[in-house]
């Protein structure tokens, strides 16, 4: 079974009982007119990123089980009858095609992989598109951080030629953009010593010296790479120059973005990329649950919870919930950004 959270796991089960007793999720005939429980997935990533602990707390605010008491006016409140939880993945490369398929009901990914999934193209290429991905939200933006061993004395993209490094793991949106970069920077993985580990992992062998870099991208601040910085003698690559305006002339959903110094223990500015991150759903999902999903996420009171749940939850903002999205937006996050007032 995929990591769920730790809220709804108990509450997996319940839906999973339910099944089994002839209850269902969506599109199947409740046992009860009042009581028609719904089981929605939100696939995220791996563990020690931010899509997955977002996506717990996400998936908790908008979840309403049946016989939850009446919504206080101060309280998070979700989905009349919804169970929601955040699943465990490999990224958005296998997200995007887990939604295509139907395998789940929803899913985060990186912009550039759902423009690509929906038009097959980039990593896609030769594929048929996937014409059934919509667009509920823009959630954050996700920035790349490369981490180096300062012992391995890699200065630069082409330094890591002959070293030890971790690119993420197949199906991840990451491992897709470490691939453009480098085609960037005119050489390619089968020039280093390429492993491809989730962050986690990855940060395990750098600190034992069994790797020289990494690549992660997350939230700002991340916190794996800061407990890393504090404890270790490591240090964030900057990314920029010529190879970088070239990757940015062909990778429309990349953008420059500059970590602060101090933001890491002894890192200083660092200059680097940064891509959006996106919570799609099949085009097949009833538009009145999407409606009533989008409405719980974007509620007062949901934003303060996140805020309150995880670092990168204070990014989540209604003023940047279409921002970067170049596929269909569902019907029903249509209509709620027209009654939120952000579409006309």
């Amino acid at each position: 079974m995929p990591h769920l959270t730790r809220p709804t796991l108990f509450l997996f089960m319940l839906v999973q009982a339910a099944v089994l007793a002839g209850n269902s999720a969506i599109g199947t005939r409740p046992a009860t007119a009042q009581q028609k429980m719904i089981f929605f997935q939100i696939a995220t990533g791996g563990v020690d990123g931010t899509y997955y602990p977002l996506g717990a707390e996400i998936a908790n605010a908008i979840s309403r089980p049946p016989g939850s008491p009446p919504c206080a006016e101060d309280a998070v409140c979700g989905v009349e009858n919804l169970v929601a939880a955040a699943q465990s993945s490999s990224g958005s490369v296998d997200n995007v095609t887990a939604v295509e398929n139907g395998r789940v009901t929803s899913a985060f990914a990186q912009a550039d992989i759902v423009f690509a999934a929906y038009n097959g193209t980039g990593p896609f290429k030769g594929q048929p598109p996937m014409k059934n991905l919509r667009a509920l939200a823009h959630l954050y933006p996700e920035v790349l951080h490369v981490l180096v061993r300062r012992d391995a004395k890699i200065a630069s993209v082409k330094g890591m030629i002959g070293k030890r490094v971790s690119i993420d793991e197949p199906g991840s949106g990451l491992l897709v953009m470490a691939r453009n970069i480098f085609d960037a920077y005119g050489i390619d993985e089968n020039q280093m010593i390429a492993s491809y580990l989730k962050s986690g992992p990855a940060v395990d062998l750098l600190v034992k010296n069994e790797l020289d870099a990494l690549f992660q991208i997350s939230g700002m601040p991340s916190e794996l790479v800061a407990s890393t910085a504090e404890d270790h003698d490591v240090d964030v690559l900057t990314l920029d120059g010529p190879a970088v305006d070239k990757l940015l002339d062909t990778h429309r959903f990349l953008t420059r973005y500059t970590i602060p110094d101090g933001t890491y223990p002894g890192v200083g500015e660092v200059a680097t990329l940064s891509v959006g991150s996106q919570w799609i759903v099949p085009e097949t999902l009833p538009e009145q649950l999407v409606y009533d999903i989008c409405r719980a996420l974007w509620k007062e009171n949901t934003l303060k919870a996140l805020a309150a749940g995880h670092p990168q939850g204070r990014n989540v903002k209604l003023n940047s919930a279409l921002d970067g999205i170049a596929i269909p937006l569902h019907s029903g996050a249509e209509r709620c950004y027209r009654d939120l007032g952000l579409l006309r």
